[in-house]
């Protein structure tokens, strides 16, 4: 039974920082690519940072120069180390991520609540 896991979220004044973990369960045969989204209140869903298995990454613009996402293959772990955030990124985050079992499936996270407020 593959599971992804996500933690990390909390609450955090304006300019803080936090740091997402998430891990990838059960039987699988690679990771692809690992992402987070976001969903606000009211909002859609939406992409905040992608990287691929070779590590290459993308970021939304409204994160880009204030969140990095990594990722650690051998523990099956990808992260988002969120700084100096603002009100704006308060929202549920979730990991995706594609794993190949062996075909490629698309896996999400639980999410988890990062609130950004003084």
């Amino acid at each position: 039974h593959v599971q992804l896991q996500a933690s990390g979220g909390g609450l955090v004044q304006p300019g803080g920082s936090l740091r997402l973990s998430c891990v990838v369960s059960g039987t699988i045969f690679g990771i692809n690519v690992m992402g987070w989204y976001r969903q606000a209140p009211g909002k859609q869903r939406e992409l905040v940072a992608r990287i691929t298995s070779g590590g290459s990454t993308n970021y939304a613009d409204s994160v880009k120069g204030r969140f990095t996402i990594s990722r650690d293959n051998a523990k099956r772990m990808g992260y988002l180390q969120m700084n100096n955030l603002e009100p704006e990124d308060t929202a549920v985050y979730y990991c995706n991520a594609v794993l190949m079992r062996p075909t490629f499936n698309d896996y999400w996270g639980q999410g988890t609540l990062v609130t950004v407020s003084s």
